[in-house]
């Protein structure tokens, strides 16, 4: 028994960890990241200048971050493969990301204060907030 559970999560870490791989692909642009720090919701802090945002559950993770001036926020869709691509689109035409499919990430750097609402264009339910001070 003790065999058989062993032999069990070890193929259980092998699909994790061939998941991890897949999920976090250098397929965006953005700085180097942790990818076991990616999807951390609330938003993980890489450093003072870079922040992460995970998208997941069709929303965002957290839907409001305060950043300083020169800050670069990441997106990182943390849906399960096949969900929908989503986007993160300014509502005040600063930045447009592609579809970012599961595992895909977008970056922007923020060199002006003020507050900058955003939304997923395919799903104008989803909405967060930058709010650079």
């Amino acid at each position: 028994m003790k065999r058989l559970v062993a032999v069990l999560a070890g193929a259980a870490c092998g699909v994790v960890g061939a998941f991890a791989v897949a999920c976090f692909s250098d397929r965006g642009a953005g700085p180097s990241i942790n990818p076991a720090a990616e999807c951390t919701v609330p938003v993980s802090v890489i450093d003072s200048m870079h922040y992460v945002v995970a998208i997941q559950n069709f929303g965002f993770h957290p839907d409001s971050i305060a950043v300083p001036v020169g800050a670069t926020v990441t997106w990182v869709n943390c849906e399960p493969n096949g969900t929908e691509p989503h986007t993160t689109t300014s509502d005040n035409a600063v930045w447009d990301s592609p579809e970012l499919n599961p595992g895909d990430r977008f970056s922007h750097k923020f060199a002006a204060q003020g507050a900058f609402p955003y939304h997923c264009t395919p799903h104008p339910f989803m909405i967060g907030k930058v709010v650079v001070q």
